[in-house]
């Protein structure tokens, strides 16, 4: 499990906020809090701040790279990864998260890309058409328009390639619905299974419909008793889940949003955690690819954080800044004043310059206009952000379940992938060598990177 931007301070900000909500005692822990057993050193090959290319590929290949690799050397090798010795062996493979599947997390696990990207040929990758067939046994997430032709309406790939077809034709079923998701039966559903719930990422949980999408514990729950179901004749399953869109809030300084992409996160734990007391021969292994934000309780010149600034957010700042681009300019300072801030963010003392600034931001940047809305909400919370990108501390490291009893301490990324294979009983060279001619450049590929994917 990879919970993508999450840092000690997240995990403080979400407890916090609980306990003041729900007048808990100082002694209640998350769910998360009581699987702790250490810390994980974050730091690329390239840079001591890593992105979650980087992250990913030393929890998958075991190896250090550069930011921006996915499943490379820094010779821009392909290096085999623990889903696809997993796969080798016989094991059912998964990856599960509420980004685009083919986003750098969970392409790190089963593609080899030089630039995070080159998300179409992740897209051809990930469902194995070039040397491991089927690679993935199930995909749950979001970014279906980069499956699907560019003559296709919903498509955002700029070749003809229907990865959807060629998914299809290589026997996976797919769903892309919530009804249909709701249907799969977790005794009967038959692997390799796709499904793609959105477009792009799929919503921020304070966003999510719950007709429209599941949710990341449901895709979990459903996901790991389908591979289960699927893996009796076998050694197992892999499965890499994300909780995704923690990260994202946090570049945009958004601290409601990030709180409800964190206890989401719990409640998926919360299933493993479940799932894993029933299924005692399974391995639990939590952490997170780096911290984001720089996220600080308390700011000068006050040593205080107030929680409940939190609860009356009723949309993410990413919803807020995409609907004000369907208002006309001549009225957005009456949407600002009188539906954004005592609506939406529950704020009724804005001055005359937090609306203007969030009024002209909405002409602008997206970002930035996220970023207003943020930082709106953090003030009066008392929160402090350092960065709208990555930090390079320590994170926390999670276990629970079989064989987890010796992971203690601190580990550098590239040691919780040492566990895994040893666990699994795999070996990623053999792979390493299989992958050795693999495409690892997409043609005509356009360099370009959108801030908020990082």
């Amino acid at each position: 499990m990879i919970s993508d931007g999450f840092g000690t301070s997240s995990e403080t900000l979400a407890r916090d906020f609980i306990r003041s909500e729900n007048g808990i005692e100082n002694s209640w822990v998350s769910v998360l809090d009581g699987l702790l057993v250490g810390s994980t050193r974050t730091s690329s090959n390239s840079s001591f701040v890593t992105d979650s290319a980087a992250a990913a590929t030393a929890f998958s290949c075991g190896v250090k790279s550069f930011n921006g690799a996915v499943g490379i050397t820094t010779d821009s090798k392909p290096c085999g990864t623990v889903l696809e010795a997993a796969k080798a062996k016989g094991y059912k493979t998964g990856l599960i998260t509420t980004a685009r599947i083919t986003h750098a997390t969970p392409a790190a696990f089963a593609a080899h890309v030089v630039n995070r990207n080159m998300e179409e040929l992740v897209a051809l990758q990930e469902i194995g058409n070039n040397t491991i067939q089927n690679k993935v046994d199930l995909l749950f997430g979001g970014g279906k328009c980069l499956f699907l032709p560019s003559t296709d309406a919903g498509s955002c790939r700029t070749d003809d390639i229907d990865v959807w077809g060629i998914a299809r034709s290589n026997g996976y079923t797919q769903i892309s619905s919530k009804a249909e998701f709701d249907s799969l039966n977790v005794n009967t559903t038959k692997l390799p299974l796709m499904g793609l719930f959105a477009s792009e990422h799929m919503s921020y949980e304070i966003d999510r419909s719950a007709d429209q999408e599941p949710s990341l514990s449901e895709m979990v729950y459903k996901g790991l008793n389908v591979l289960n179901s699927n893996s009796q004749n076998g050694p197992g399953f892999f499965v890499m889940i994300e909780g995704a869109r923690i990260d994202m809030a946090a570049h945009d300084n958004d601290p409601a949003t990030h709180l409800h992409e964190i206890v989401a996160y719990w409640e998926t734990v919360t299933a493993v955690h479940k799932f894993i007391d029933m299924h005692p021969d399974t391995a639990m292994v939590a952490t997170s690819d780096h911290e984001t934000g720089g996220l600080t309780l308390g700011i000068d010149p006050d040593y205080a954080w107030y929680p409940r600034a939190l609860a009356p957010v009723k949309r993410s700042a990413a919803s807020i800044c995409s609907d004000m681009k369907h208002v006309p300019v001549q009225n957005r300072v009456e949407f600002v004043s009188g539906i954004v801030f005592p609506y939406l963010m529950g704020i009724n003392d804005a001055s005359q310059e937090e609306i203007l600034s969030i009024v002209r931001a909405s002409s602008m940047d997206s970002q930035i206009c996220r970023r207003f809305i943020g930082q709106a909400v953090s003030a009066r919370a008392h929160i402090g952000w350092t960065t709208g990108g990555h930090t390079g501390g320590d994170v926390g490291l999670y276990a629970y379940g079989a064989g987890t009893s010796d992971l203690r301490g601190s580990y550098e990324n590239v040691q919780i992938s040492d566990y895994m294979s040893k666990y699994l009983g795999v070996d990623m060279g053999p792979v390493s060598k299989l992958l050795a001619n693999e495409v690892v450049r997409q043609p005509n590929f356009p360099y370009h990177q959108r801030v908020d994917d990082l």
